[in-house]
């Protein structure tokens, strides 16, 4: 897909965090300033209307890179456009109108909600800050408007976030995000902290919405299952680098790298097929010291002299595009 036909385009993307100890600590105990490449060079695009899911154990930079594109952190290399727009460029009102297109929700319904705020002044918030709507009463009838789509009462503008259970703070969270009419959503694991019956009710309504409004959605997910049922395309990522990127059919018929293979290996197989499965072996590597060459190699069981020595690059393979020297070479 050309970037002219994505709404998001991100290339090369990167983000490194400083994480030495304080200066004098530093002078004293003669260590070195240690940073962490939490985001390190990721490139996709997301057309409009779809899902791109992304995937990957904890720690691997998957919601390092929902922040980078929704402009909580300021990237240290790399470009995100978004309808043909370089975010970087925008500054005042341009990006305050970027800022209504695109939103966010967050992984924990408990934390991202105002405690002290009832859910009339959280789901309007957006609304008062962006001069949506002005009038009082207009307002609240927006709020309502907005739970009603996440299938909440009017009657629940006036309650308190603490009065709701997990499922039903994460429906407000959505009618919050939903409040400026974005066409871009960010969803940072939206549903991992919710029961799995309460899950299934909010990843449909999260369909409903998509397909009534046309939104385009970056879903961020550790769940395998989940990210089969909403996405249109699966990225994997480990380490903070794409390892996999393609179409979820053939990603989950045909996982061609190691890491894939492995992460859909661990899903229980509940209908005792007796294909033979290769267990998830080992832990991340340290961040703060990664393996040279290939991230994954001391885990990979396909791995080489070459794959310890040389990182590879993310290479288009029959539609799918894979960063494996196995898969380059034929091995796999």
């Amino acid at each position: 897909m050309s970037a002219s036909a994505a709404l998001v385009h991100v290339d090369d993307l990167a983000k490194v965090f400083d994480v030495s100890a304080p200066w004098l600590n530093r002078v004293i105990e003669r260590k070195p300033r240690q940073f962490v490449h939490a985001v390190d060079g990721v490139s996709f695009s997301i057309e409009r209307g779809k899902t791109l899911a992304l995937v990957g154990e904890s720690g691997c930079g998957k919601s390092t890179v929902a922040r980078l594109l929704v402009g909580l952190y300021g990237a240290t290399r790399g470009v995100v456009r978004f309808d043909g727009t370089d975010t970087r460029s925008l500054e005042g009102a341009t990006l305050r109108a970027l800022r209504r297109r695109m939103q966010m929700i967050f992984q924990d319904p408990y934390a991202s909600l105002n405690p002290r705020w009832k859910v009339l002044d959280i789901v309007a918030e957006p609304i008062r800050e962006h001069g949506l709507v002005t009038d009082a009463e207009l307002q609240r009838a927006k709020v309502a408007e907005l739970l009603a789509s996440v299938g909440l009462a009017a009657a629940d503008a006036e309650k308190f976030p603490h009065q709701f259970s997990g499922g039903q703070r994460q429906r407000i969270s959505i009618a919050r995000a939903l409040a400026t009419q974005p066409e871009f959503l960010v969803c940072d694991e939206p549903t991992s902290a919710l029961d799995v019956s309460v899950q299934a009710q909010v990843l449909n309504i999260m369909k409903d919405l998509q397909r009534q409004r046309g939104l385009t959605y970056l879903f961020i997910s550790h769940n395998l299952a989940v990210v089969r049922h909403v996405s249109d395309q699966v990225g994997v990522m480990y380490l903070g680098r794409l390892v996999e990127l393609g179409d979820k059919t053939d990603l989950f018929a045909r996982p061609r790298h190691p890491y894939t293979r492995m992460l859909l290996d661990a899903i229980p197989d509940i209908h005792m097929s007796g294909r033979s499965r290769t267990p998830v072996q080992g832990e991340v590597p340290n961040p703060l010291n990664p393996p040279s060459g290939c991230s994954f190699h001391p885990r990979c069981p396909h791995a080489n002299a070459r794959c310890s020595s040389e990182r590879p690059a993310l290479k288009s393979f029959n539609a799918m595009q894979i960063a494996c020297h196995a898969v380059e070479e034929g091995r796999i």
